[in-house]
């Protein structure tokens, strides 16, 4: 087990190494939560999902959501990797991983034993969401400084704990929200076979959707990097793709490791970002094993395409202009645009 006094410097253990497999929350029949804040979707074709607070959280999750508010206590060092789902989480966490632990593992292609490659990355990077619901939160505590953590709560769910507190940073990550949709109705059809695109469509567009309504949740935490940019770093998955040094290079200054001038001589950021591209990653037999699974989802299911524009392929042109109109008008004024 990781040592808790470890310096800084050696960056966060695989939440696997030091806890095991990530638990799953157990559905229980009667929902948490206040019924005069919470309530079913009317659909069936999102059934799993309930609204709390105004935003729309999965079911199974909610428990944890009402855990984090009222018992998380981040340390000094932490670091949110936040995101609406299927927006590169899966990238993002494995860059953040090996950015800040790479003191302990380095990311060169000659050390064989690096945990992304042995491991999904979100078996390095525990998704709160899931931890809570499943009554595991304490497990936290058995990682040792500083820790990286994920979640897919709004902003405005986040207790002041984590908002509040400077020594805690968040991470965040979105994409146009036409390819989140594709790429979500992909993953979902998992669990729900018989889902339409174009019943995802509607639904979205009305607000109700995974993460939704997704321009509440981008605008969260947009307006909150724009207050306090010191605390929140705003990342866009298109932008990544384009330019996945230049964005290493901004998440290790954003959480206090910037490249030294001899690891920039050495090339540690494109190594780091070699190991974490999504054809190696989508390589590597961890992540074609479809018997290592969590929340009945295999490994493999986490590595698609990862490509921008693929909604091209599922989506009339009407259809395109119809969502990004309404989300050019819930944006407008804030400065943020996927225009």
């Amino acid at each position: 087990m990781a040592n808790c006094n470890a310096p800084s410097s050696v960056g966060p253990v695989p939440f696997k190494d030091v806890c095991g497999e990530m638990p799953v929350p157990v559905p229980s029949p009667k929902e948490s939560g206040d019924a005069d804040t919470t309530s079913a979707s009317p659909s069936p074709a999102m059934r799993r999902l309930c609204c709390y607070q105004g935003t729309w959280v999965p079911k199974l999750f909610l428990p944890g959501v009402l855990a984090i508010q009222q018992g998380f206590t981040p340390r000094r060092g932490d670091v949110v990797i936040a995101s609406p789902h299927k927006c590169g989480t899966t990238w993002l966490k494995a860059l953040a991983f090996a950015t800040m632990a790479r003191g302990a593992h380095p990311p060169a292609a000659a050390h064989a034993e690096h945990p992304l490659l042995r491991l999904n990355p979100h078996d390095c990077v525990p998704l709160m969401d899931t931890l809570f619901a499943a009554g595991s939160g304490s497990k936290m505590d058995s990682l040792p400084s500083p820790r990286l953590m994920a979640t897919h709560l709004h902003h405005a769910l986040l207790p002041a704990s984590i908002t509040e507190n400077h020594g805690c940073k968040i991470i965040y990550i979105c994409r146009d929200p036409k390819d989140m949709l594709v790429s979500l109705w992909h993953f979902i059809r998992e669990l729900i076979p018989d889902l339409s695109f174009s019943d995802m469509f509607e639904h979205a567009c009305q607000g109700i959707s995974y993460s939704g309504p997704i321009w509440d949740h981008v605008l969260g935490y947009w307006n909150a990097s724009k207050a306090s940019p010191e605390k929140v770093l705003f990342l866009m998955y298109e932008d990544m793709l384009r330019n996945p040094v230049d964005n290493t290079r901004k998440l290790a200054r954003f959480v206090g490791q910037p490249f030294s001038p001899a690891e920039e001589e050495e090339g540690v950021a494109m190594d780091i970002v070699r190991l974490c591209s999504f054809k190696k990653l989508k390589s590597l037999r961890v992540n074609k094993n479809a018997g290592s699974t969590r929340l009945m989802f295999s490994n493999d299911k986490f590595f698609r395409k990862g490509e921008a524009g693929d909604w091209v392929n599922h989506m009339t042109q009407d259809m395109a202009r119809r969502l990004d109109t309404i989300v050019e008008e819930k944006l407008r004024g804030s400065g943020l645009s996927f225009a």
